[in-house]
């Protein structure tokens, strides 16, 4: 059996550094927020190159409360991507405000920002462009368009721990930025987890107001705030592994790297990575015609596989009120139509690899599978 991710492994690697940081919190009998977490707040702020840092539950609440903090509401709109997790978009319809949808560039599955400007209206209030499966979105000319029209970027880095655009950090570049520390992420707690990070020293003031039933000190509400605070546990986990998401990504590249050049034949469409960026490789996406018939060949070999993510954001039964139809944005139908994860994650041998790419070029045989048009 090849699992898609092995959160075990990881855990075997660093057990006793883990276990001594949960035994801390236990000992402290400090359970929410305090010392742990604002030390992660620190931690990984100065990993993104930001200065400021904000503990919450889930990488949903992260995007809830930027949003949020941003002032974006009702009769607003936020333009973003059709091609991501439903998070992106259920946050910014818990403001209020409506999505505006653009399509993807094919080459590296992103918001297209040469398409932005044709959505614009005097409505519109801020980009959240999502760094999908691990490589930054194409920042520079999205930021441009912000500046040129007043308007806020924040960056759904939800799966790009440490990825890079033209050698700035996810987190970096927008006005706020969001991660998720869900377990699968490159860096993942032991269950849920999220945080802010930004430049913004009044942004950084409201989002930990709002995170906390919006209290300045006990029972004095100043604003109507959330239950979003961020468990003492998790962040002292996440501190022990900050220290080694380094040496995880270079392993996951390295991995990526050797999947890459074992497929060029095999009619699978392996990832672009950009010359101007740092792909983390939060997920290793295949894009492949009958997608599906080649999932049930390796899971026939016992290789786990999954789909991120089989459906534009529209087609999706809870947002069809949004108003687009299937065909609007051909670049996004055609990548959730063929899009395959394969296995990942930095303790993989060279030999699970080799197996897995050995079922996909047995497949390849197919000269109707074979048959993929590049982009």
């Amino acid at each position: 059996m090849i699992p898609l991710i092995d959160l075990k492994a990881q855990y075997r690697s660093i057990r006793q550094e883990i276990d001594a940081a949960i035994g801390e919190v236990l000992e402290s009998g400090n359970f929410i927020l305090g010392p742990a977490v604002s030390g992660l707040e620190e931690e990984f702020a100065a990993y993104c190159g930001a200065a400021y840092g904000i503990g919450v539950n889930s990488g949903t609440s992260a995007l809830h409360l930027s949003l949020l903090a941003a002032g974006i509401g009702p009769g607003d709109e936020v333009v973003t991507t059709p091609y991501t997790f439903v998070a992106s978009v259920a946050a910014i319809r818990y403001t209020g405000a409506r999505p505006i949808f653009v399509d993807i560039d094919p080459r590296s599955y992103n918001l297209d920002p040469s398409r932005i400007e044709a959505v614009l209206s005097e409505k519109t209030k801020a980009i959240l462009p999502v760094h999908l499966y691990g490589q930054a979105a194409d920042m520079d000319p999205i930021l441009d368009i912000a500046r040129r029209h007043n308007l806020l970027v924040i960056e759904d880095a939800a799966q790009a721990h440490g990825a890079e655009y033209k050698g700035r950090r996810a987190g970096s570049m927008g006005q706020m930025a969001c991660f998720s520390f869900y377990p699968t992420k490159t860096l993942g707690a032991y269950g849920e987890g999220g945080m802010v990070v930004t430049n913004d020293s009044e942004y950084q003031k409201t989002i930990r107001l709002l995170r906390d039933w919006g209290t300045e000190k006990k029972y004095h509400h100043a604003l109507r705030g959330y239950n979003y605070r961020l468990e003492a546990i998790q962040a002292a986990i996440l501190r022990v592994k900050l220290k080694y998401l380094d040496r995880w990504t270079a392993a996951r590249q390295a991995h990526a790297a050797h999947y890459t050049e074992l497929l060029k034949n095999s009619g699978v469409q392996t990832p672009a990575v950009l010359p101007d960026r740092r792909h983390v490789f939060t997920v290793y996406a295949v894009m492949a015609n009958h997608r599906d018939h080649l999932a049930e060949a390796l899971g026939a070999r016992q290789i786990q596989t999954t789909t991120h993510y089989p459906f534009p954001i529209y087609d999706l039964a809870a947002h069809a009120d949004l108003g687009y139809r299937h065909g609007d944005f051909p670049n996004a139908e055609r990548a959730a139509a063929r899009q395959l994860s394969l296995p990942l994650y930095p303790e993989m041998t060279s030999e699970q690899i080799e197996e897995i790419c050995g079922v996909i070029l047995e497949q390849a045989l197919d000269r109707e599978f074979a048959t993929v048009t590049r982009v």
